[in-house]
C-alpha cells in the first residue's frame, strides 16, 4: 500500500503551528539561552556555529507565545524558507525572527517522522512552490499550515523514524572520527613541519630558505606562437579547491581559451592561488593532469633536486606560510599576491629523506581523511535514498 493510498494530512492536522513574531532582544557573547536564527538551520540539524545568545529576560521575551521543548519542530520561514529541525533535549532555545515552531500532536504524528518528511525533496519542491519574493524567498503561514504530510500509522512512523535514527548514529559517528582525523593531522603538521617532534633516526636543524632557492615558479608557460588550435584542460581558479583538482575541467583550444589560461603544469607541481590565497587553493598535480595548462591566478611551482614535493605541499597549509600570505596581500575586492612574492616567502626544511618521511605521514592522514570523507558521503547518500522511499511511500516497512 502507498502513501498516496493513506489520507495525507495538513501540517495543521498534525501540528499546533507556533508563530513566533516579536520584538527583538538583545545578544550577548555567552550565556544559557540560545537564540535560533534562520541560518542556524540547515539540512535538517541545529548548526551551533555562530549561534547567538541572549539574556533571562530577553529569552522570556522571545518565548512569550511558547518555549521550544524536545521533539517540536523549527521551520524557518524565510532565508530561506522551508529549512527545518528538532529541538535538541537539555537546550534552552528560543527561537529568532522569521520562524515558526511545529509542536506536534503526539497521538497523530512522530516528531521525527515529520521533522525527516520536510527535509525531503518532495516537500521542499512544494515549499519553493508556496513560496513569494524574488530577493529573499518566504512562505506564509498559512502555507505553512496547508502543507501536506503523508500519514501512514503511528506505528509505522516511528519504525521508519528508527531505520533513518540508525543512518544518523553512524553519520554522527563518522563525523566524529572525520574531525579527530582532521585534528591530528593539523597537531602532527605543528610538530613535524617545525621540527618540535623528529621522526626516529633525524637529528640537527630545520635550515630556512626562501621558495626561490627550492622550487621553480612558473616554470613554463604558453606563449604568442603558440598554435591556434593548441588543446588542452584548463585549470582556473575555482577548479581548485584546498588540496584538490576538480575532475572535470573544461577543454579549450589555444585561440578560444581565456586570457588567463597560460601556466603549464605537469606531474609533481604545486598550484598555489594567488588570488584570495586565503582560501588555501593549493594541490598538488598528479599524473592525469599532467600538460594542463592553469590560469595566471595560480603560482606554479616545481621542486628542483633534493627537495621533496609532497612536503612542501604539506608546508603550504601551515601557521607559518599563511602568517607570511596574510602579511603580503594586498587589495580588498581582489586581494592578492604576486610570483615575486610567491619566490620570497620562506621555508624550514630538513634532509631531502626527512623531508620524504614526514611528507609520507602526513600522506596518510590525508588518506585516513579521504577515506573517512568517501564513507560519510555515502552514508548521507544511503539515507537520502531511503528517505524518499520511506517517507514518500515508495517502499513501506514490515511491523513484525
Amino acid at each position: 500500500m502507498a502513501y498516496s493510498e493513506v489520507e495525507a494530512k495538513e501540517v495543521q492536522e498534525l501540528c499546533k503551528v507556533i508563530d513566533c513574531e516579536h520584538k527583538t532582544a538583545p545578544y550577548i557573547d555567552k550565556s544559557d539561552y540560545l537564540v535560533v536564527r534562520t541560518s542556524n538551520v540547515r539540512n535538517g540539524q541545529l548548526v551551533m556555529d555562530d549561534m547567538k545568545y541572549t539574556t533571562k529576560s530577553g529569552f522570556e521575551e522571545w518565548t512569550q507565545r511558547a518555549i521550544p521543548e524536545y521533539g517540536d519542530v523549527l521551520f524557518t520561514r524565510e532565508a530561506p524558507a522551508g529549512e527545518s529541525c528538532l529541538v535538541p533535549e537539555g537546550k534552552n532555545i528560543c527561537m529568532g525572527q522569521r520562524m515558526v515552531m511545529l509542536r506536534p500532536i503526539r497521538n497523530k504524528v512522530e516528531p521525527l517522522f515529520i521533522s525527516l518528511f520536510l527535509a525531503t525533496e518532495k516537500c521542499k519542491f512544494n515549499i519553493r512552490r508556496l513560496s513569494i519574493g524574488s530577493t529573499v524567498s518566504r512562505i506564509n503561514i498559512a502555507d505553512i499550515k496547508k502543507l501536506k504530510v503523508p500519514a501512514p500509522p503511528l506505528p509505522e512512523q516511528k519504525k521508519i523514524a528508527q531505520i533513518l535514527s540508525t543512518w544518523d548514529k553512524a553519520i554522527t559517528t563518522t563525523e566524529k572520527l572525520l574531525k579527530n582525523s582532521q585534528q591530528q593531522k593539523k597537531a602532527l603538521m605543528q610538530q613535524l613541519l617545525t621540527g618540535k617532534k623528529r621522526l626516529k633516526g633525524f637529528s640537527g636543524e630545520f635550515k630556512r630558505f626562501h621558495f626561490s632557492q627550492l622550487l621553480e615558479v612558473d616554470k613554463q608557460k604558453l606563449g604568442s606562437k603558440t598554435k591556434s588550435d593548441f588543446t588542452f584542460d584548463y585549470i582556473s581558479l575555482s577548479d581548485v579547491s584546498p588540496g584538490a583538482i576538480s575532475r572535470s575541467l573544461e577543454k579549450y583550444s589555444f585561440k578560444d581559451a581565456p586570457s588567463r589560461a597560460r601556466r603549464i603544469v605537469q606531474d609533481d607541481d604545486i598550484l598555489l592561488a594567488t588570488v584570495r590565497p586565503n582560501l588555501q587553493g593549493f594541490a598538488r598535480v598528479r599524473k592525469v593532469n599532467d600538460g594542463a595548462i592553469a590560469s595566471t591566478g595560480f603560482a606554479v611551482l616545481t621542486p628542483k633536486s633534493n627537495v621533496y614535493g609532497d612536503y612542501v605541499y604539506h608546508y603550504l597549509f601551515g601557521a607559518h606560510i599563511t602568517g607570511q600570505i596574510n602579511a603580503l596581500v594586498v587589495g580588498t575586492n581582489y586581494p592578492a599576491i604576486n610570483s615575486s612574492d610567491v619566490a620570497g616567502l620562506c621555508i624550514y626544511c630538513p634532509c631531502y629523506e626527512e623531508q620524504k618521511e614526514i611528507a609520507e605521514v602526513l600522506n596518510n592522514c590525508d588518506s585516513t581523511t579521504q577515506s573517512l570523507n568517501n564513507k560519510l558521503e555515502k552514508l548521507k547518500q544511503e539515507k537520502k535514498a531511503l528517505m524518499q522511499q520511506l517517507l514518500t511511500g515508495k517502499k513501506r516497512v514490515k511491523l513484525h
